[in-house]
């Protein structure tokens, strides 16, 4: 009774399109239109379909201390985490498989080239240093290529003026920690911050079924950014993030091949960064940028690995407007290397061109349109492109509806067929495409207090690459195989309700599935839900969440529903020095977010934050 109360009250209230903070209730004040930049062309949110921002205050309110916790909030994306405290956390958008969602920070790819998938680890992204995640949902490859099929999730680090604290302890033996600084002037600015977590965590395999063992996890954080204006026409900025994790894992240990505790551990180091020249020449703004990552994991277990990774960008874009028509035009390199499990290592490449427009032909109406060429080095050739349009409907109502395709290229394991095993010559691989629909009605009352949105939309992917194994012949290799689709409905919206409330609720309903099979697809629940409560006074303030999944499928069985709710609050001894306290888990719940896998159960912690 409880979850169907939870996602009836979800669908009912819609969940914000950015969520954040308020300030002290003041009857003038209306919520504040916000703009997405991911889409090369800075846009309204309220105007572009399938995209949302979570800005630094929605982080601070919920207390989110990676970047898992506060993305299973977003509607229609669902966060993939085997283990609560440093166990693999994948994300799918609308349905796509993980390795279908480009993952950027600061504008620099960050997926794991050597990842079967392709995919981006999200276990050890702390979000200490983050300013801003910008969502995309839907096929992006039109703007950013490869690896977009479901969508793009953009996170930038923040500019830094002053000092800044802080230290948590709590459950579990978690001690978290941050020192920061830097300098921002309108000519130049600088900074470097540093973060650390450990904690002795619990047993990622689920402890009520046998596994006492506590499975800890550690990662340090460091990185810096910096801006220098020439002229005012001639800047130079970049940046560089770092990241060193390591975390004990549980395995699957003979003879029963069943999820239990083992001593397996697993360490990766991960750094990127850009440099960027911009200049205004010819009418247009100019955008010079190389970009680099690089990735090293290994796995110690009975059956050990250790495999490396990296990734370069030369990228140009200028932005301009001409005839009322706002554009941006580019064209890009991308390089990837990583290593296999025989120990070689592969590369593939690709360069790009792309453009992106945006006219108003009325006061009332805007279109956006973006078309790409993407042309690999292995596997020929593919352009894609996308349309959206937002109309304002009167009476506080926005129409708005895109049509996108994307493509995505083999990885390195999946193009050499990495642990494949056959006497035949392995098939020739297809990139997979995809094209997505949307539509949404989006309504704003007059005063700006209260917004939300409605979104339907479809996602189709076919030639889907799909390992298999042929037990008459114990042949193993990937092959373009399945065709899935996924038809969703997504409600979002928020309102400042008086007082120094505020509320956030979010909805939304994937009917994710295997069209050969009619099979639903794996570790995407058919409904999620979340709300947010919060309170903001001069001094004190605290939000409570309640977040809620269906029953998912997945590999060993079915993922049960739950629900679990998190309290955090801050409370200001002076405008310098802040206390902090979040409760996870309130009610206790004993679930699981991938089956067989243990999460926490009620735990606390308290901090200090200080800022100059």
């Amino acid at each position: 009774m409880t979850r169907s109360i939870l996602f009836a009250t979800a669908a009912a209230v819609l969940f914000p399109l950015s969520a954040g903070a308020q300030t002290p209730d003041d009857p003038d004040a209306v919520l504040p239109e916000v703009v997405v930049t991911a889409t090369r062309l800075p846009a309204i949110v309220a105007d572009t379909p399938g995209a949302r921002v979570i800005d630094r205050a929605t982080i601070d309110q919920r207390g989110a201390v990676f970047a898992a916790d506060i993305l299973s909030e977003v509607p229609g994306l669902s966060v993939v985490r085997s283990g609560a405290f440093g166990g693999v956390a994948q994300v799918r958008i609308r349905g796509a498989s993980p390795g279908k969602t480009l993952v950027l920070v600061d504008g620099v790819p960050v997926n794991d080239p050597a990842e079967v998938n392709g995919a981006f680890d999200f276990s050890g992204f702390e979000l200490s240093d983050i300013e801003r995640i910008e969502v995309l949902s839907g096929p992006q490859s039109s703007l950013w290529g490869s690896d977009a099929i479901g969508g793009v999730i953009a996170l930038t680090t923040r500019d830094l003026d002053g000092f800044d604290a802080g230290v948590e302890a709590g459950s579990f033996g978690t001690v978290r920690g941050r020192l920061a600084g830097g300098l921002l002037t309108e000519r130049y600015g600088f900074g470097a911050w540093v973060s650390h977590f450990d904690t002795a965590g619990i047993s990622a395999a689920d402890e009520a079924d046998g596994n006492p063992e506590a499975d800890g996890f550690t990662s340090t954080t460091v990185g810096g950014r910096a801006r220098y204006a020439f002229t005012p026409d001639a800047v130079a900025d970049g940046s560089v993030r770092w990241t060193d994790s390591a975390a004990d894992l549980d395995g699957f240990p003979a003879p029963t091949w069943a999820l239990a505790d083992t001593p397996d551990r697993q360490s990766s180091e991960q750094w990127s960064g850009f440099g960027r020249l911009r200049l205004k020449a010819f009418g247009l703004d100019h955008q010079f940028s190389l970009s680099a990552s690089d990735m090293a994991r290994e796995t110690i277990s009975a059956f050990p690995s250790a495999f490396a990774a990296d990734r370069q960008v030369a990228r140009w874009q200028a932005n301009g407007a001409a005839s009322g028509v706002a554009f941006a035009v580019g064209a890009e390199r991308e390089e990837t290397q990583g290593s296999l499990s025989t120990g070689l290592t592969e590369q593939l490449g690709a360069s790009s061109v792309f453009a992106t427009a945006r006219i108003d032909p009325t006061d009332r109406l805007s279109l956006t349109g973006a078309l790409r060429f993407d042309d690999t080095d292995d596997f020929g050739s593919k352009t894609t492109g996308r349309v959206s349009g937002a109309f304002d409907a009167g009476a506080g109502f926005t129409l708005s509806a895109a049509y996108g395709t994307g493509f995505k290229a083999p990885s390195i394991s999946q193009a050499v067929c990495d642990f494949c095993f056959s006497s035949q010559p392995f098939p020739v691989l297809r990139p997979e495409t995809a094209e997505g629909y949307e539509a949404a009605v989006g309504w704003a009352s007059p005063d700006g207090r209260i917004e939300g949105r409605m979104t339907v939309y479809r996602l189709n992917v076919e030639d889907q690459i799909t390992y298999i194994f042929d037990p008459t012949t114990f042949d193993s290799f990937y092959v373009n195989l399945a065709e899935t689709a996924t038809d969703g409905v997504e409600l979002e919206g928020r309102a400042r309700l008086g007082g120094g409330f505020d509320l956030s609720l979010a909805w939304a309903w994937t009917d994710a599935r295997d069209e050969a099979t009619g099979a639903r697809l794996l570790r995407v629940p058919e409904r999620a839900g979340s709300a947010t409560l919060g309170w903001t006074g001069a001094r004190l303030s605290g939000a409570l969440t309640v977040r809620g999944e269906g029953d998912q499928d997945d590999a060993g069985g079915v993922r049960e529903a739950f629900i679990t709710a998190n309290l955090t609050g801050s409370y200001a001894l002076t405008d310098k020095v802040t206390l902090t306290a979040r409760i996870e888990n309130l009610a206790d719940e004993r679930y699981q977010q991938v089956f067989g896998y243990g999460e926490p159960g009620r735990s606390g912690s308290v901090g200090i934050r200080l800022r100059y």
